[in-house]
C-alpha cells in the first residue's frame, strides 16, 4: 500500500495495533524523548501525543521505528524485500560502465510517472501565515538535557541549485532560535550546503522551503543518499510509482509537497551565521556547538488540523536506526553493480552507519580484500565509513557474533590491516581535526599462500552430518525436552 501523506500511514498503523494514542498531556521538553526512547528500545510501537503541552497541535514519533512499520511506509509487507524490488530494477547490460548503470537506472524513473505533479491548491497551504506566527506555536521538541534548545527534528530542507534549477530535499536539524529564525545544521558535504555556496557565490541571498510531513516514502527519500543531480521528489516518485504532487510556495520559487503537513518559508543569508547545538545526536553523544547559517522565517503554510511528525535521535537502537538500514538494504544493489564480488554488507547499529561496515566477498585473487577496503571508501557517503572489515562469503555478516569471531581468530595485526587518512562524518568526534582523520580496513578473510601465508589454515570445526541426524532422530530418548 502506497500512503499519500502521514495521516494516511498513522491510520493504518493503528489499525494494525501498531500505534498508540496517548491522551496525557505530555512536556516536549524532555518527556516526550524520555516516553519515546523507552517504547524504541523495546521494540513498542508508534505514538501519537494527543495533547501536548503549550500547542494545539498532536505530535506524531516513532512512526517508522521497527523493520516492519520501515517495510510498511515504503509499500512492502516484508523489510526484506526491499533489496529484492531494487535488485530487480537493475537489470542493465553487464558491460556497461558503472556510471553508464546509474545514468540507466535513473533514466528508468525520468521515463516512468515519477515526475513530481504540479497543483494549485494543496492541504499544506489550508492555513496561511506571512505576518502573525512563532514557532513556539508548535510542539517542537527539546530531546536531550545539555540541547542548547529546541530542535526541528524531522525536516525535509528544500533547497535549489541556482545554475540548473534542480531541486534538492535534505534533512538537516534546525535549533529553534526564536519564533522565526533557525539554525541550518547542513554538513559541509551536503548537497543542500553544496546550494548555498553556489547562491552564494553569484551574490545572492537563498530562499529554502522546508516541509515538516508528507508521504512516509518522500520523508525516506530526503534522507536518502542520491547522486548530487537527481532529484528526491523524482526518486520518491520512482519508489512510489506515482509522482508526489507539489505546489508552489507562497513566498519563495519552490515547490514543496501538497500533501505535507506544515511548511516553512524563508531564506539564508551568505556571511551570517550562529553557533548552533549541543545536540545530542544519533552517535549517542553530543555534536558540538559550532557556527551554521541561519534560517529566516518570513511564512508559515500548514494544514487546517496539522499533525507534527518528529523524531529523537541517541543510543542506538532508536528510529533512525531502521531508516539507515532500509537505505543500506535500497542501495547494496548499486554496490554489487560496481563490485558483484560483494556478497552482502551489514552497517551494525552501533556503528551508527559511518563508523563500521562488515562486508563478504567471493575473494578470487590475492589481496581481494584490499581492493574492496579501498573502494569502499571511494563510493560517495561510504567515505566516512571509519572501519572496514571484509570477510569470505560463507560468513554471514548479518550475523555480528559470527562476523567478531572470525574477525578475532583470522586477522594478524601486522599483515592484515590499512591505516588510511580521508573524510569523517561531521560528528565523528575522535577525530583529531574536524571532518578528517585515519581510517582502519581489516582482512578478516582465510588467507594465501600468495599473501605470504605459508602455514597451514586450520578447518573449522563441524560435526559429521551423520552423527547431526542420529542425534536428530533420538533426541526425544535423551528426555532434553
Amino acid at each position: 500500500m502506497i500512503f499519500n501523506d502521514i495521516r494516511e500511514f498513522i491510520n493504518f498503523l493503528e489499525e494494525k495495533n501498531d500505534l498508540v494514542r496517548i491522551k496525557t498531556e505530555v512536556d516536549p521538553i524532555l518527556e516526550v524523548t524520555e516516553i519515546t526512547d523507552r517504547i524504541s528500545k523495546k521494540g513498542g510501537p508508534a505514538l501519537l501525543f494527543e495533547k501536548v503541552k503549550g500547542s494545539q497541535i498532536p505530535i506524531a514519533i516513532n512512526l517508522f521505528g521497527s523493520y516492519q512499520r520501515m517495510a510498511w511506509s515504503l509499500g512492502l509487507e516484508d523489510f526484506n524485500e526491499i533489496g529484492q524490488k531494487f535488485s530487480s530494477l537493475l537489470k542493465t547490460d553487464p558491460n556497461m560502465k558503472f556510471m553508464q548503470k546509474i545514468e540507466a537506472l535513473f533514466d528508468l524513473y525520468k521515463l516512468s510517472t515519477s515526475s513530481p505533479k504540479e497543483v494549485k491548491k494543496a492541504p499544506c497551504q489550508e492555513i496561511v501565515k506571512d505576518r502573525d506566527f512563532s514557532l513556539f506555536d508548535y510542539p517542537i521538541l527539546k530531546t536531550w538535557p545539555d540541547d542548547a534548545g529546541r530542535f526541528i527534528t524531522l525536516p525535509m530542507v528544500i533547497t535549489k541549485d541556482p545554475e540548473t534549477g534542480k531541486q534538492n530535499l535534505g534533512m538537516y536539524r534546525m535549533q529553534v532560535y526564536d519564533e522565526r529564525s533557525t539554525g541550518m545544521h547542513w554538513h559541509t558535504h551536503h548537497d543542500g550546503a553544496v546550494n548555498f555556496r553556489k547562491t552564494a557565490k553569484l551574490g545572492r541571498r537563498m530562499e529554502i522551503a522546508v516541509a515538516i510531513g508528507g508521504d512516509p516514502i518522500t520523508i525516506f527519500s530526503a534522507t536518502a543518499p542520491l547522486p548530487y543531480n537527481i532529484e528526491e521528489l523524482f526518486f520518491a516518485g520512482y519508489l512510489r510509482g506515482k509522482a508526489v504532487e507539489v505546489v508552489k510556495a507562497k513566498t519563495v520559487d519552490i515547490l514543496v509537497p501538497a500533501k505535507a503537513e506544515i511548511i516553512l518559508e524563508g531564506y539564508v543569508e551568505a556571511g551570517e551565521e550562529r553557533i548552533e547545538g549541543p545536540f545530542g545526536d544519533h552517535t549517542g553523544y553530543y555534536s558540538v556547538a559550532a557556527p551554521f547559517p541561519v534560517f529566516h522565517i518570513t511564512c508559515i503554510t500548514h494544514r487546517k488540523d496539522p499533525v507534527y511528525p518528529a523524531t529523537i535521535v541517541g543510543k542506538p537502537p532508536m528510529e533512525d536506526c531502521y531508516m539507515g538500514k532500509a537505505t543500506e538494504r535500497m542501495f547494496l544493489p548499486l554496490i554489487k553493480m560496481q563490485f558483484p564480488e560483494i556478497v552482502d554488507m551489514n552497517l551494525p547499529l552501533e556503528g551508527v552507519f559511518h563508523n563500521c561496515a562488515l562486508i563478504s566477498i567471493r575473494k578470487s585473487f590475492p589481496m581481494h580484500a584490499s581492493k574492496i577496503i579501498n573502494a569502499v571508501w571511494g563510493l560517495g557517503q561510504m567515505m566516512f565509513t571509519k572501519f572496514v572489515f571484509i570477510f569470505d562469503e560463507e560468513v554471514n555478516v548479518q550475523n555480528t557474533s559470527e562476523a567478531a569471531w572470525k574477525a578475532f581468530n583470522n586477522v594478524d595485526p601486522a599483515r592484515d590491516i590499512i591505516i588510511s587518512e580521508g573524510p569523517l562524518d561531521v560528528l565523528d568526534h575522535s577525530a583529531p581535526r574536524p571532518i578528517y582523520g585515519a581510517k582502519m580496513g581489516v582482512d578478516a578473510t582465510k588467507k594465501w599462500r600468495e599473501e605470504g601465508y605459508q602455514r597451514e589454515w586450520p578447518d573449522e570445526i563441524h560435526m559429521s552430518e551423520e552423527i547431526k541426524k542420529l542425534v536428530d532422530r533420538r533426541w526425544k530418548e535423551y528426555g532434553l525436552e
